[in-house]
């Protein structure tokens, strides 16, 4: 006996199988329930859906692609006047507050770094991804973060795959298709501090 399928492609090559079937062999199938015309019509109404939800999916991945490239420009100029705040104003917290941001906080200059916190995924695409987060509060200054990785369902160690100097990076020639999990650690000449949260992406 033969299994139904449960791939689309091959559904729809049953389906004008059938509706071709019906339609010839009238002696051996006179009376079926659902004639080859209904099975022809729902044929052409899936095509018809079918065609819809593929305009969509690109229309959608246009207008991510957009909202991607509005939010770089937006984010951009940001980093730009919060540069030119920090400047002007020689980082004074009191003056860097009317912008919703700050001043660098004190910290000793030697001793582990703390943890870095709330790290997600900024941006994605085929093959990469933006991570962003936010410094440690506590410990030494990070003089760098360390970004690793690994494959989620076959576990394994963390591998580096990225040092960056600022909290964010884009990092390039990710393998599409396999779950990876992502954490930051920041590193200074004392050592290395905890890591951060983990992240999950597929891309």
């Amino acid at each position: 006996m033969a299994s139904f399928p449960y791939r689309e492609p091959d559904i729809v090559r049953l389906a004008q199988d059938i509706a071709t079937g019906l339609a010839t062999h009238t002696e051996v199938f006179p009376s079926p329930p659902a004639s080859p015309d209904d099975i022809a019509q729902a044929l052409a109404a899936y095509n018809t859906a079918r065609d819809a939800a593929i305009l969509a999916s690109a229309n959608a991945r246009q207008g991510t692609a957009a909202k991607d490239e509005a939010l770089r420009t937006l984010m951009d100029l940001m980093k730009a006047d919060l540069r030119y705040a920090e400047s002007t104003s020689r980082s004074d917290d009191g003056k860097l507050q009317l912008l919703g941001w700050g001043g660098p906080r004190s910290r000793t200059a030697t001793g582990i770094p703390g943890q870095v916190r709330t790290l997600e995924v900024l941006r994605e695409g085929k093959s990469w991804l933006l991570l962003d987060w936010k410094e440690p509060v506590d410990g030494g200054q990070p003089a760098a973060y360390k970004v690793q990785r690994r494959q989620r369902d076959g576990g394994g160690d963390w591998t580096d795959v990225g040092m960056a100097v600022e909290s964010e990076i884009t990092l390039n020639g990710q393998e599409p298709g396999v779950e990876f999990e992502y954490r930051v650690i920041a590193v200074n000449k004392a050592g290395e501090g905890p890591a951060s949260n983990i992240v999950r992406v597929m891309l």
